[in-house]
């Protein structure tokens, strides 16, 4: 395939060990006016080259390839070539790994029949990630530690809930890291594939001080633990006499998605008014922003992620332009606020 570069398109790289699948991706993706395949590679060490020689704005990366598989390889790549990389894998928790590893995003390889909406999905996840700020600052990641902090028995603050997208798997840990196990209760939207929800809830239980589950309905919002929505339903937050608890079920899409941050948020704002905290991380789109504003307009404490910290900074923009953000700070600088909120009297 000849790889001619044309003025004003998004150059792509893709990296796939089975031909069937680099040309499959190549030729799909060329066929959108906005997006260019400048090469292919068949394996880490060929796809480090091609970066060299092409710049592309976006990778697209298999995981299980000869000689380094694709998280080792996007672990090694990122500090010294910081470029979006989309995963496009079979492998469930492999790929959620490579989220963790830097990825920005993640597209499921499609069964026969499917063909169509993997490509679909694909062109649409390369434009988002040309955009993405594939090294987000870190700087202040260490200033204070927001477990050396704990929330005042004062406080009123009944639940603290995260949404998030484009991403928010590692923003979310790296919050959740730096939190300690008496933290009130968590309720948690992230964009993500329904097998995911429940391994990154997995994930972070076998890693956090901590619990964490993947919400089902019925489960009650008590303190030192965090509830993430199934992959593939909305979660809203009921109160249930003095106490509040979760209901998870499938519905239409909101704003594209299922589970959306704005059904989460809305319901929060009705449950539980100014005894909450909402937070909107990094994201594309506006999905959570007109749900954070409902919850500051009903008296919860909002905090949105900053741009230099942003992967994408879509939500959280359009959040903070319509008035729903009280503070909006680094990623960084988020777990010392909640507890600094937390810690605050009525």
């Amino acid at each position: 395939m000849p790889y001619v570069q044309r003025s004003g398109e998004i150059k792509v790289l893709v990296v796939d060990d089975s031909f069937v699948y680099r040309e499959f991706m190549a030729m799909g993706l060329s066929a959108d006016p906005s997006i260019q395949v400048v090469a292919t590679a068949e394996n880490p060490f060929e796809a480090r080259d091609k970066i060299v020689q092409w710049e592309p704005d976006v990778m697209i990366c298999d995981i299980e390839m000869p000689l380094m598989n694709g998280i080792e390889f996007i672990s090694r790549l990122l500090p010294q070539y910081p470029i979006p990389v989309i995963v496009v894998s079979t492998v469930g928790e492999a790929a959620l790994e490579a989220l963790q590893a830097g990825a920005v995003e993640f597209v499921a390889k499609p069964a026969a029949h499917r063909l169509s909406d993997f490509l679909a999905e694909l062109i649409g996840k390369v434009k988002i990630a040309a955009g993405a700020n594939a090294d987000p600052g870190k700087k202040g990641e260490g200033a204070a530690l927001a477990g050396d902090i704990r929330p005042s028995a004062a406080s009123s603050f009944k639940v603290v809930a995260i949404g998030a997208s484009t991403g928010g798997t590692e923003a979310i840990s790296r919050i959740l890291h730096k939190l300690p196990k008496s933290f009130p209760g968590i309720v948690i939207v992230q964009h993500i594939p329904a097998v995911f929800s429940r391994i990154f809830a997995e994930r972070l239980n076998d890693t956090l001080p901590l619990s964490v589950k993947e919400a089902q309905s019925g489960d009650f919002i008590i303190p030192g633990q965090v509830l993430i929505a199934p992959g593939d339903r909305h979660m809203e937050v009921k109160r249930w006499g003095q106490h509040l608890q979760v209901e998870c079920y499938t519905g239409e899409r909101v704003n594209g998605h299922c589970p959306s941050i704005d059904v989460m948020f809305q319901s929060v704002a009705a449950a539980s008014g100014k005894q909450a905290v909402g937070v909107l991380l990094t994201g594309m789109g506006s999905d959570g922003a007109n749900g954070l504003l409902a919850m500051r307009k009903q008296g919860a404490r909002t905090v949105g992620q900053d741009e230099r910290t942003s992967v994408v900074y879509g939500i959280p923009k359009v959040a903070y332009e319509i008035g729903a953000v009280e503070r909006q700070i680094g990623l960084g600088q988020i777990p010392a606020a909640l507890l600094q909120l937390l810690a605050e009297k009525e």
